[in-house]
């Protein structure tokens, strides 16, 4: 696991305690899912791109589908809802797209000091 995706998975495990984002889509490792497959209570059902998590008398979750299948989207303001083990578990699968590993130290600590070079023109 890369540190950008360890600072990404802190990130947002405190914007979904802060119920902030609400249609900021996060994406997971498909693997998010074994979690749910044959237990109990449970019921996943897609179509080709989209698809559902459904706890039975509980609480259910929408998901899109990347192509490759390796990867789930869902909207921050979804995921807040689901009970606190359940936020947890879908922040462990948290996967950081191509990002700055400064600018989410910087979120994540604004007030700390950053060395991330001298400032210069953006040509």
């Amino acid at each position: 696991m890369g540190e950008e995706t360890m600072v990404l998975r802190v990130l947002l495990r405190r914007a979904l305690a802060g119920e902030e984002l609400v249609n900021v889509p996060l994406h997971f490792e498909a693997g998010v899912l074994e979690r749910y497959r044959g237990a109990p209570g449970f019921s996943l059902i897609r179509t080709d791109s989209v698809g559902r998590i459904k706890k039975e008398g509980g609480w259910a979750l929408d998901v899109g589908i990347a192509a490759d299948e390796t990867l789930l989207h869902a909207f921050a303001g979804d995921l807040v809802r689901l009970p606190p083990e359940e936020r947890e578990h879908w922040a462990s699968f948290a996967v950081a797209l191509p990002s700055s590993r400064m600018f989410l130290q910087m979120r994540l600590a604004p007030g700390a000091c950053h060395d991330d070079g001298e400032p210069r023109k953006w040509e």
